[in-house]
Formats: C-alpha cells, sequence, structure tokens
C-alpha cells in the first residue's frame, strides 16, 4: 500500500478542496480520510505544500509509433507524459501506415499494453487519411479505436464530413477535426500577418481555421455528432464555436498551452521551434482564448504533442515541419500563463486537464473517488523552474527551452504504481 500524506486534494469533478491522506491498494484508491503513519505502508508519500490530483488526460498526442519512431515511440512517448504528470493519453491516427485497419490499432494496442500509462488510439475518418472515402467506424471501435480523426489533414469535402457525422452520431462516437483550409494557406506553420511581412515568407491565415470550424460547427449542429474542434488558435474561431454551443450543438474545443501563452512574436525569437499548425497567432487571438478557456467556450487543454528530430527542426523556418513537443510542460504553462495571471483558478485548470477529457471520451478516469483508479499527479504549484532540453522525449523541439514556469511535479501514479518520481 502508498500513503500519501497531508496533500492538498484538488478533484475538479467532485469540486473537493482539502488537505487529507490517500491510501493506495491495489490499484485503487482505497480510502480517503486521516490516516497515521504504520509499517503496513510500502510507501508513504509527504506531499505537504503539493496538489494532489487526478492523473491528467490528454485527447491530443501524437507518439508517431509506428513509422515515425526517430523521432517517438510508444515508450518514450510514455515517458515524457508520465513526467508531465499524464496516466492517460490518446493518440493521433497520422502513423505510418495511417490507423485506418485493424491491424495496425491492434500493434498499436499491444505495445500499449506494456506501457506505464494509458495509451488509447484513434482512427482515421478517411482511409489512409486522403479526404476521400470513410473508414469503417464501426469495425474500428469493435477493434478498440476510442474515436476519430484526420489530425494533420483537413477534411475539404463537406459531403464527406456530413457523412462522417452521421455515421458518428449513429455509433455515438466522438469526431476530431483539424480546422485549416489548405486553399487559404500560402505556407503553413507561421501566422499570415505582421511577422510574417516582416520575415518575408509566406504564412497560415486565420481565415483558413474560421471558415473550417464555422462549417464544421453548423454540420455539428444539423447532425448532433459529437464533435471535437483540434488545437484552436483563431479569435474569431472561439466565438464561432460559443455561437454553435449556445444553438445546441454537441461542440467541444482544445486549445494547447502554447497558443495561451506565446503569440507570432515568438517565431522571430525562437524561429522553426516556433513553427506549428495551426499557426501562433496575435496577442489579440490569445486573449480571446483565454476568455474562451474562462466562460468554458473552450472546455478542454490539450497538447498537441508532435516531436520531430533535431535535424528536421534545423532545416529552417521554411522547410522544417510544424509541431512542438507539450507533454513535459503543459501543467506549467497551464499554472503559470492562467492560474498565476488570474485568469483561471487551480480547480478550472485541472478540470481542463482531467474529468472534461474524460467526459468527451467516456472515460472512467479524471476523478478522486473511494474505489476509483488510483491515477494521480503530485506537483508543487509554487516551484520555479528553468525548461530545459532534458525531456524524457526523444526530441527537443520545444520553444519554451530557457523560460522560467511554476508548477513542478513531483510525482504521477498510474493504476496505484509510481510511473514517474523527480529525481
Amino acid at each position: 500500500m502508498i500513503l500519501v500524506k497531508n496533500g492538498r486534494i484538488i478533484d475538479p469533478e467532485t469540486k473537493r478542496d482539502e488537505v487529507i491522506d490517500i491510501i493506495i491498494k491495489d490499484g485503487k484508491i482505497y480510502r480517503i480520510g486521516k490516516y497515521q503513519i504504520t509499517d503496513e505502508y510500502e510507501r508513504v508519500i509527504d506531499a505537504l505544500g503539493y496538489v494532489v490530483a487526478p492523473g491528467l488526460i490528454d485527447v491530443h498526442s501524437h507518439f508517431r509509433d509506428p513509422g515515425f519512431t526517430y523521432k517517438e515511440d510508444i515508450e518514450s512517448g510514455c515517458k515524457a507524459a508520465a513526467k508531465g504528470g499524464y496516466t492517460t493519453v490518446i493518440c493521433m491516427a497520422n502513423t505510418n501506415p495511417v490507423v485506418d485497419n485493424k491491424e495496425t490499432l491492434s500493434y498499436i494496442k499491444e505495445k500499449a499494453e506494456k506501457a506505464k500509462i494509458r495509451v488509447l488510439q484513434t482512427a482515421s475518418i478517411t482511409k489512409n487519411m486522403c479526404g476521400e472515402e470513410l473508414t469503417d467506424m464501426e469495425k474500428l471501435l469493435e477493434a478498440g479505436a476510442v474515436g476519430f480523426t484526420d489530425d494533420g489533414y483537413a477534411l475539404k469535402d463537406t459531403k464527406t464530413v456530413l457523412g462522417a457525422m452521421q455515421e458518428a452520431k449513429r455509433l455515438d462516437t466522438v469526431l476530431s477535426f483539424h480546422e485549416e483550409d489548405p486553399s487559404l494557406i500560402d505556407k503553413a506553420g507561421v501566422n499570415k500577418g505582421k511577422v510574417s511581412e516582416e520575415l518575408g515568407i509566406p504564412g497560415a491565415s486565420h481565415c483558413a481555421e474560421d471558415v473550417m470550424v464555422a462549417r464544421d460547427c453548423m454540420l455539428a449542429l444539423e447532425t448532433g455528432a459529437k464533435v471535437n474542434i483540434q488545437h484552436v488558435s483563431s479569435g474569431n474561431s472561439v466565438e464561432l464555436i460559443r455561437l454553435a454551443k449556445k444553438l445546441g450543438a454537441n461542440i467541444w474545443a482544445e486549445v494547447s498551452p502554447h497558443h495561451f501563452s506565446l503569440t507570432e512574436e515568438a517565431v522571430k525569437r525562437i524561429g522553426a521551434n516556433a513553427k506549428m499548425n495551426p499557426p501562433l497567432r496575435t496577442e489579440d487571438d490569445r486573449f480571446k482564448l483565454i476568455e474562451g478557456l474562462k466562460d468554458d467556450t473552450l472546455e478542454l487543454i490539450a497538447t498537441d504533442h508532435a516531436p520531430h528530430s533535431a535535424q528536421e527542426k534545423e532545416k529552417g523556418l521554411l522547410e522544417a515541419p510544424s509541431g512542438i513537443i507539450g507533454l513535459e510542460t503543459a501543467l506549467a504553462l497551464g499554472n503559470t500563463y492562467l492560474v498565476r495571471k488570474g485568469h483561471l483558478t487551480m480547480m478550472k485548470l485541472l478540470g481542463k486537464m482531467t474529468y472534461k477529457p474524460a467526459r468527451l471520451y467516456a472515460l472512467n478516469a479524471g476523478i478522486i473517488k473511494d474505489g476509483g483508479d488510483a491515477d494521480l499527479v503530485i506537483f508543487d504549484p509554487s516551484e520555479a523552474w528553468i525548461v530545459k532540453s532534458d525531456f524524457a522525449s526523444k526530441s527537443n523541439n520545444s520553444p519554451f527551452i530557457g523560460e522560467k514556469l511554476y508548477g513542478k511535479i513531483k510525482f504521477t501514479i498510474c493504476n496505484g504504481a509510481i510511473v514517474y518520481e523527480e529525481n
């Protein structure tokens, strides 16, 4: 048994916020209360001054396995997740081969069974992510897929999207959409605006995101499908999602930590490690994202963890691939830029990283309760640390290297086992 002693339990699902102890036994939360330290415990964790919260859940990660394991694989991705306080990660389908078949899905599931945290896998909406023919969603769900996405690729054909939503509604599953119309993008990765003009490079307009968000919000309203808008970056898109939800659409929406922490100005300072899809946008966009987080228009914080090798990112701003790693810095970024600046309470921040992701995917997770799975993150919200390049991920393509953040992970516990311990 493990005794977690004197921690401040913050559980957004039940709204519990108190200093109390937790006993972990046989992978479950055995008891919550006040207990003495005795010899019966294999480990006593003194959590005085620390927050004890449900293990974080990421609905948007890329573990690059199979096909791109030089960037990341399931084992290294899980190490990065555990170091960042995550006990459940949902991976995207843009592997090689694409997760559009039971064989690839089975390969991932077999590797995931050996992982120290829970790895769940989406399948693609269309075959080979070509945006044309729908996959057999029913068979893929039976094989273990938890939802569907062509993340990384926008679905251009409206009729295909409508058909996908109708099928998802029938099967009661989740569709997640990458929203950037390629016909409105000169070059992906950098916002089309002041900074791209200063650098003399083509960019990606916010309009490319806005038009697809508008379309898919209205199709979601029409079909009743459960739709997740991925990595929202445009302030206009926040307004569109707010309206769609007001009209009754079953819309969920993510924001990634880099989008509420940085603006397009970071591209001048950092270069290719500040290049991602959708791109970092303006300060006005960033402010509107924060407003969307505050009023729950944006219910989810998701990392979009996207590892790339150093050699790939060294190709320069125009040639380097888009994407950054994010699992190991997400909680600290939320604490630093949202909680410490007074935008969100710690309770609300953690809700967007625990029970709300669990609700989207109907997971029995994201809550601290008697008899529940012992998935916990224990962290010091006041401890400052400097982001270094010694990531648990295989990659280190982060724009936050050298930045001072607040909120240090001390322990991550998954299924009752300590999967990460500081030092």
